[in-house]
């Protein structure tokens, strides 16, 4: 039934394309027939907006690796740097819990680990919609902010870093073995302001993953029970996306020499002050307008970091 979906949706948008493209063109020779320039102008502009949903459905098509259909889980933590760090990792939980809802995705909110005076030190999110994973599988890395920190009193400027890593919520169509013998299971009373997010109870589940050292946690429902099963769905997908990882270091190492990993694994960075610019250092995408990053308006870089994934970095420059 998912499967049907996706393709429904797929051939309704290229329909509704076709049909706004065809009413476009006879908009303009409607007004080119009776020489009126502002809706030849209004109808251009309609061929601009069009163009770039085609390019976006291009390449959401492309979207073609065994997981980029499903449903992701986003983590975020924050670096070193305290109170700063952990005010920036909430501002990109913000960032990406909006650009989600403005495309039609759910956020699920499964783990939150507070700051003790200010924002948080990690949260994760499920993002639940059709390839969630493939449109946000490239933000994995670390992001970088500068700006005044609101938290110095002599108003000096900061620089604070926080990382993001993206798994993709795996499905019975992918087989990962899991041994229990290789899991530590700890149960941990829930933390946070309660509320919306968190339950205080005594349900927490955190798993760790001993051969790898990957560790997971959930507390969001107040039953043990859902959150250790939820909690083994976040250590099978990090798990999978682990195994992807090795295999594209290999294919990349392959390809090409690695460039300095400190700013290999530093994919972007927003800058408030002393001037506004967001930048991707992998694709080369910049805007001046933070706000509306920062609001959630990413898909100028997910669509370039996806394009540069899918074409390679050579062909996306010459494109």
């Amino acid at each position: 039934m998912r499967e049907r979906t996706r393709l429904d949706d797929a051939i309704t948008s290229i329909r509704r394309m076709e049909t706004d493209l065809d009413d476009t063109v006879e908009l303009i020779e409607l007004g080119e027939a009776e020489g009126d320039d502002g809706v030849v102008d209004e109808a251009e502009a309609l061929l601009v907006a069009l163009k770039t949903d085609a390019a976006a459905r291009q390449l959401e098509s492309l979207l073609s690796g065994e997981a980029d259909a499903n449903d992701c889980y986003l983590e975020v933590n924050a670096g070193a740097g305290g109170t700063e760090a952990q005010d920036w990792a909430e501002m990109l939980v913000r960032m990406y819990s909006r650009w989600a809802e403005a495309h039609g995705y759910k956020v699920n909110w499964l783990d939150e680990n507070p700051g003790e005076e200010a924002g948080i030190k990690s949260a994760t999110l499920e993002v639940k919609g059709n390839n969630a994973y493939g449109w946000l599988k490239t933000e994995n890395g670390v992001h970088r902010l500068v700006r005044i920190s609101p938290f110095d009193s002599q108003a000096r400027r900061h620089t604070s870093f926080a990382s993001v890593s993206i798994s993709p919520v795996i499905d019975d169509s992918i087989e990962i073995t899991i041994d229990d013998k290789d899991l530590r299971v700890d149960t941990y009373r829930a933390s946070g302001a309660g509320g919306q997010h968190v339950n205080r109870t005594d349900s927490a589940v955190r798993i760790t993953h001993l051969p790898s050292g990957i560790v997971v946690q959930c507390q969001n429902d107040r039953s043990q029970h859902r959150n250790r099963a939820t909690a083994m769905g976040m250590l099978r997908a990090k798990l999978y996306e682990a195994e992807l990882k090795k295999r594209e270091d290999a294919a990349q190492a392959e390809a090409d020499a690695k460039t300095d990993i400190a700013w290999g694994h530093q994919i972007r960075s927003y800058v408030l002050q002393p001037y506004q610019m967001v930048k991707d250092l992998r694709t080369g995408v910049e805007t001046g307008n933070s706000g509306a990053v920062l609001d959630g308006d990413l898909d100028p870089f997910l669509q370039a970091a996806l394009a540069a994934k899918v074409y390679g970095t050579e062909e996306e420059a010459e494109g």
